[in-house]
């Protein structure tokens, strides 16, 4: 849209407050804005000169513009913050923060459970958090679970059940961990009591518990019961140690969000203090992606929208390191001079300038952060160090995982120009090799990865490395003759202990220079694979995926199914087993079952 093509349309749009739309050519969102007058608002980016190349770009881009008017400015300001969150449109900013948040849950329940999850499930239970470190949740977990009996097993305790006399109290009762409410030891109003003090200890407001404590230490006392009165004081104790953990500045500076910002070219980094009663709950730095050149106070509008909203934050008064327009009803922005607020925007500044700095030398250690030259440069003299044909900008790297002898997958991880390329990243469960055999494994994965690249006509990479030597890549080049793709891009073998480099057929290894960028290249695909591979087996071993043969075994649990499969790596070496061997390690009766199911009755 050019702006003779704006004029003609400028007279229409509404001089009230609301939300602006910039759309391109073939329907595609590019920008959305807020406005306090949308006429003059969308006037500004027509009517001046851009110095900015990438304001230039909208505007040229625009091909037609939608607008919702909303009754006020902080009506828009909200709007505006959910839709970019919504529709990420390419040119507003892009807050890079991709992480689940740890969560309390009070579980909708009789008897309510407490304890730690990343799963919101609306089925009406109470979620308190989120919270930025699992560490610091387990230690809130830990100061209730010593202070305040409750339960923690998963039984209905329904009121019927509970008249019916169907459960028994277990040891968490007899070691004062819990009241025992599945016998009907504890009143739900008594439970009900303990669950609040568990939101007061969660809200940082630890006093209302403390005196709680402190009344029945004195009643015990009063009652010469100095035994019970001594359980209470420790408790006392407890909870004033960990208060003495977590406060970092006076409780009278009540609850506050404090903010601050660093600029650095096309990126922003912005910490954020989440305090309550005068208390640290939280601290959280994330990474914002700049579009448009926004001023600090633009990227820091933006960023404490989204960490109030993603932490569920109701404080009412935000400090920060400059004065800010932002409108949201019965807030106040302060911009401390001295004092208790000061020593906690210093603090914030702190955080940020070290989650810049960290983030430096990660940058500077892996090649993300160089330039494009320094990049090539690095692959130049990989391409040298290997006498490679062709500049590999385009490199992938297979490793097999498995636990134990058991479980086996692959994995392979992709880097183009010497950064890592994520959404190329493959996983691969073995289909069709039978128990553990790392070879037929890697023949397998490496077939499927490249026929699917020759049948969807992709680009194959320059370098392929096999994470394991000479047999792995022995096993990888039967793929690659199938597939008829010899010469068609370089396979190479990586020695899992020595860092030696092998070639299909030659004799011997080629060692990198151990200080060189190539092999420090090469390290660090080695060590993503590995990552990315032990992570996919993680998450399918605790979803269950893997089913040990040895547990399916009646009366075989799965401390002896764990335990044959540390001491003899394999099923298939269990299966083999004499019997005499099985007894030995497990006992007459449990090797008389595990004989029996592989070998039947009368073997």
């Amino acid at each position: 849209m050019t702006a003779a093509e704006f004029q003609q349309i400028s007279h229409t749009l509404p001089v009230q407050a609301g939300i602006y739309k910039y759309f391109g050519t073939e329907g595609e969102l590019l920008y959305i804005g807020k406005a306090k007058s949308l006429r003059k608002r969308i006037s500004s980016y027509f009517v001046k000169n851009h110095d900015n190349f990438k304001t230039r770009k909208l505007v040229e881009s625009i091909h037609h513009i939608e607008f919702t008017i909303v009754d006020s400015e902080q009506d828009a300001f909200l709007l505006e913050n959910s839709l970019i969150k919504q529709f990420q449109p390419r040119f507003n900013i892009n807050l890079k923060d991709d992480k689940s948040y740890p969560f309390i849950v009070i579980k909708h329940e009789p008897y309510p459970r407490v304890f730690l999850t990343r799963r919101i499930i609306k089925d009406g239970s109470e979620y308190l958090g989120p919270f930025t470190s699992v560490g610091r949740v387990r230690e809130v977990l830990e100061v209730i679970r010593y202070n305040i009996p409750l339960r923690t097993c998963t039984l209905n305790l329904s009121e019927a059940n509970i008249k019916k006399g169907k459960y028994k109290v277990c040891l968490e009762y007899h070691l004062g961990n819990c009241k025992g409410p599945c016998e009907g030891l504890q009143t739900e109003e008594d439970y009900r009591d303990g669950l609040q003090q568990v939101k007061e200890i969660l809200r940082g407001n630890l006093s209302p518990v403390l005196n709680i404590f402190r009344s029945r230490m004195q009643e015990h006392a009063a009652n010469m019961e100095f035994e019970k009165a001594e359980i209470q004081r420790k408790k006392i104790e407890s909870l004033q140690a960990y208060k003495a953990r977590s406060t970092i500045v006076s409780s009278r500076v009540g609850n506050l969000d404090v903010f601050t910002v660093i600029s650095e070219g096309n990126f922003a980094y912005v910490n954020y203090l989440r305090v309550l009663n005068g208390t640290i709950a939280d601290t959280k730095t994330v990474t914002l992606e700049k579009k448009l050149e926004e001023s600090d106070e633009e990227v820091m509008q933006y960023a404490i929208a989204y960490m109030r909203e993603a932490f569920n934050s109701l404080a009412r008064e935000i400090v920060l390191p400059f004065e800010l327009e932002y409108p949201e009803e019965g807030i106040t922005i302060t911009v401390p001079k001295g004092g208790d607020k000061k020593k906690l925007l210093d603090l914030s500044t702190k955080n940020v300038n070290y989650f810049r700095e960290e983030l430096y030398k990660k940058k500077i250690l892996h090649l993300e952060g160089k330039t494009d030259a320094e990049r090539k440069k690095v692959l130049y003299q990989l391409q040298a160090d290997l006498e490679l044909p062709e500049l590999p900008v385009h490199i992938e790297c297979f490793d097999n995982s498995n636990f134990q002898g058991s479980f086996p997958v692959s994995a392979c991880v992709v880097f183009k120009d010497g950064v890592a390329s994520k959404k190329d990243y493959r996983h691969f469960n073995i289909k069709t090799v039978e128990g553990i055999n790392d070879f037929a494994s890697m023949t397998e994965v490496v077939f499927r990865r490249y026929n699917r690249l020759l049948n969807e006509q992709q680009p194959l990479p320059q370098l392929v490395v096999i994470d394991g030597g000479k047999g792995q890549l022995g096993a990888a080049m039967e793929s690659i003759r199938k597939l008829d793709l010899i010469g068609s891009m370089t396979v190479v073998g990586l020695a899992k202990n020595e860092e030696e480099i092998f070639f299909p057929g030659d004799k011997d290894s080629i060692k990198l220079p151990y200080d060189s960028e190539s092999l420090k290249l090469i390290r660090r695909i080695r060590d993503e694979v590995h990552r990315f591979g032990i992570t996919f087996h993680r998450q399918k071993r605790s979803k269950g995926t893997f089913k040990n043969e040895l547990e399916e075994i009646k009366g075989i649990g799965e401390n002896t199914a764990t335990q044959l499969l540390q001491t003899f790596r394999s099923v298939n070496r269990i299966k083999q087993l004499p019997m005499e061997e099985l007894v030995k390690e497990v006992g007459q009766r449990k090797a008389q079952l595990i004989w029996q199911h592989f070998h039947g009755e009368d073997a």
